[in-house]
C-alpha cells in the first residue's frame, strides 16, 4: 500500500522536558496506526506535530501522497481531533458542522448530513450540544474532524472517560472509518486492550521515546503465552530441551521462549535439573498486550 506518513528522529523539546525524543514511526495508507503509551509520554505532543499545530525543535515529517500531491496539498486532508473536541455548546449538532464546513468553503448540507449519519447521530435534531453525552460530544468531535474529506484522521484519547456502551460506538466508527472509507487512522490511548481491538499496526512511546514498532500480527505473537527460560549455559539448555523432547523454542538475545507444554513447568523445570541445567530464570510469560507492555517499560501493571 505504501505509506501516507513517516517521522524522521522528530523531537520536540520544551525548556526543561524533551517531550518527543527522536521518533520515527511509519503509518501505511489504510491502516488504523495505534500509538501506546501511558498519559505523559508523548502521544499528544506528536500527534500536535503532525497537526502542525507545533513545531518540532529537530527532525521532521513527511506526509506521502497517493499521487505525488505536496507536503502542502496533503496538510489540507489531515482530520484533527486532538484534547476536547471544538464544539459550540448552544448549538446544535448540524450547525456545529456547518460552522466547521464554512471554514472549509464547503455548501453541502446533505455531506454533512450524512457525516452525523456515520457517526450515529442523525436522530439528535436542535438538541444543543450541551445536552450530549461524552459519548455523543466525541462522535460529533470526529464528524467535525471528517468534514474536510480528510485522507489522515489524528485521533488522540478519543475513548478516554467514556462508558463502555461509548466506547463500543467510537470503536464501530473507527471500524467504519477504515473499511468503508479507506480513511487511515492515528488514534492514541493508554487503554491498551481497547486500542488492540481496532489497530492493525503499534507505536509504543514511553518518556518520549519510540520503544517499539509492530504490527498486529507481530504484537499477537509476542503476546501469545510461552514459558520464559534463562539458563547459565545457552548452550547445554539447548542440547537439553531437544533431549527431554522440546522442539518449539526459540533462543532470543539471552532467554529462551518455549511454545509447548504450558501447563507443564514444573515437570519441564524438573526435567532440566536432571540434565544438570542451572536455570536461572523460569515462568509462564505473554499473556496479554498489558503485560507486554509493562515488560517493555519497566513499569507496574496497577499503574
Amino acid at each position: 500500500m505504501g505509506y501516507i506518513l513517516t517521522t524522521d528522529n522528530i523531537t520536540k523539546k520544551f525548556k526543561y522536558k524533551v517531550a518527543v525524543n527522536q521518533v520515527s514511526i511509519h503509518v501505511e495508507r489504510g491502516e488504523v496506526y495505534g500509538l501506546i503509551g501511558k498519559n505523559g509520554a508523548g502521544k499528544t505532543t506528536l500527534l500536535k506535530m503532525i497537526a502542525n499545530l507545533s513545531f518540532p525543535t529537530s527532525g521532521s515529517y513527511t506526509l506521502h501522497g497517493e499521487n505525488g500531491e505536496s507536503q502542502q496539498e496533503m496538510m489540507k486532508r489531515i482530520g484533527v481531533l486532538i484534547e476536547d473536541p471544538g464544539i459550540f455548546p448552544n448549538l446544535s449538532a448540524m450547525k456545529n458542522l456547518k460552522a466547521k464546513a464554512i471554514a472549509y468553503g464547503i455548501k453541502n448540507d446533505n455531506y454533512l448530513v450524512e457525516l452525523l449519519q456515520f457517526v450515529g447521530l442523525a436522530d439528535v435534531g436542535e438538541k444543543p450540544v450541551k445536552n450530549f453525552s461524552l459519548g455523543m460530544r466525541q462522535r460529533l468531535g470526529i464528524a467535525l474532524a471528517m468534514v474536510n474529506s480528510p485522507e489522515l484522521l489524528l485521533l488522540d484519547e478519543p475513548i478516554n472517560g467514556l462508558d463502555p456502551q461509548g466506547i463500543a460506538e467510537i470503536r464501530g466508527v473507527i471500524h467504519r472509518l477504515c473499511t468503508e472509507l479507506h480513511t487511515t487512522v492515528i488514534i492514541s490511548s493508554h487503554i491498551l486492550e481497547e486500542l488492540s481491538k481496532v489497530a492493525s499496526r503499534y507505536g509504543i512511546i514511553h518518556d518520549g521515546r519510540l520503544i517499539d514498532e509492530l504490527t498486529k500480527e507481530e504484537l499477537n505473537a509476542r503476546c501469545t503465552p510461552h514459558i520464559f527460560i534463562r539458563a547459565k549455559d545457552p548452550a547445554q539448555t539447548s542440547a537439553a530441551l531437544q533431549k527431554i523432547g522440546v522442539t518449539q523454542y526459540e533462543f532470543r538475545e539471552d532467554h529462551f521462549e518455549i511454545n509447548e507444554r504450558l501447563d507443564q513447568i514444573a515437570e519441564l523445570n524438573i526435567q532440566l535439573a536432571r540434565e544438570n541445567v542451572q536455570i536461572t530464570e523460569l515462568r509462564l510469560e505473554g499473556q496479554s498486550l498489558e503485560e507486554y507492555y509493562f515488560r517493555l517499560t519497566g513499569g507496574n501493571i496497577n499503574v
